[in-house]
């Protein structure tokens, strides 16, 4: 995908310095930070600077082999099993860490000294990136059969390219229908409390030149009651063996609207995202986040200085669960890069365990 005409990817690695599309400025400043240590990798991770479960998944990726270029003497395994630790710790939901860490961690793992180490961990880690921009651009040809000719396609939060290495999940098919000369119109939740179908999906829109128009959160229901929305296409951050799709907080109501409404409701994912051992989505950990995202705003002031402010009222406590869980009979298919899959019928599109256990 393209900014200003410069293709770019969301992150990507030069030497031993991860560097990545910094998300925590979009859409008011786009600039790239540049991350030389995996600790400095992690906090972008933890932080939000680098958003959405393909993303995350490439930078975990990226931080091990990181891990490896940058560690040194006869302890150098120990240094590495020590970093795979910090990557696994940074956000418990996103499948796509957990993939990523356990794929470098097996290529290190048969390495006969720390120069093959690098050399594999280098080369794992960009296998994984790679992998992840091919399967969202068929995730992409696939889900575009969905998308008539004017269509009207609600999403929630921010499953485009800057979610994944390139091309997206939710977004994919939007592009490629989009590209193939069809009409479409995007309504994108705002996503609340961190905004990130009003900052990020909306600004990846304004970029392709698609119709769209950003929505409070609570309006989806009315525009569905006024047949004003024909489907939906969200995301996921990790899907259990059954179907179940945990997507960021809010996706659950859309889905129950949804079949209220008799509108279709899809998740679009890579298979990376598909936990094998969490049977259902009961075991799926929920990250709990600071208060302060739901008490506070920020964005641009009338000087164009990007600030913080307090919204809500200053002595209350607030609750903010990132995720939720929505049940797999809510789903009608989940795009994969294998095509539409029923959310009942994953298994025949499970891929083979990594040679090694280790990580």
């Amino acid at each position: 995908m393209k900014v200003n005409g410069t293709p770019y990817r969301t992150v990507w690695m030069e030497g031993a310095t991860v560097r990545m599309i910094d998300q925590r400025w979009l859409p008011h400043r786009f600039c790239v930070a540049d991350l030389a240590t995996v600790a400095a990798t992690c906090t972008a991770i933890r932080e939000m600077w680098v958003r959405g479960a393909g993303a995350i998944g490439a930078t975990a990726g990226y931080a091990m082999a990181q891990a490896a270029l940058l560690a040194e003497g006869h302890g150098w395994r120990a240094q590495i099993a020590a970093a795979a630790e910090q990557v696994r710790a940074t956000r418990p939901t996103a499948q796509n860490l957990f993939f990523a860490v356990a794929r470098v961690a097996a290529a290190i793992s048969t390495a006969a000294d720390l120069a093959a180490a690098r050399a594999q961990a280098v080369a794992a880690a960009q296998a994984i990136a790679d992998a992840d921009a091919r399967a969202c651009e068929a995730i992409g040809a696939a889900g575009m059969e969905l998308i008539r000719d004017g269509a009207r396609v609600l999403t929630h939060c921010n499953a485009g390219w800057l979610a994944f290495v390139d091309w997206g999940s939710a977004l994919s098919p939007i592009y490629k229908a989009a590209r193939a000369g069809r009409r479409v119109r995007v309504l994108a939740d705002e996503t609340r409390p961190r905004g990130q179908g009003a900052m990020l999906t909306a600004w990846e829109l304004a970029g392709e030149g698609i119709d769209h128009a950003i929505i409070a959160d609570n309006a989806a229901a009315l525009l569905m009651a006024r047949g004003q929305i024909d489907l939906v296409i969200v995301g996921a951050d990790r899907i259990a063996a059954n179907g179940d799709v945990a997507n960021k907080i809010g996706t659950l109501e859309k889905a129950i609207c949804a079949r209220h409404f008799h509108l279709p409701f899809y998740v679009a994912a890579p298979t990376a995202t598909i936990d094998w051992d969490c049977p259902t989505g009961a075991a799926i950990p929920i990250e709990e986040r600071d208060a302060d995202e739901v008490l506070t705003a920020w964005g641009r002031d009338a000087d164009g200085v990007i600030v913080r402010v307090r919204t809500a009222n200053p002595t209350s406590p607030a609750l903010n669960p990132a995720f939720d869980v929505t049940p797999a009979e809510l789903i009608a298919g989940i795009l994969t890069e294998h095509g539409i899959v029923a959310p009942a019928e994953l298994a025949p599109i499970r891929p083979p365990r990594p040679t090694s256990a280790h990580g």
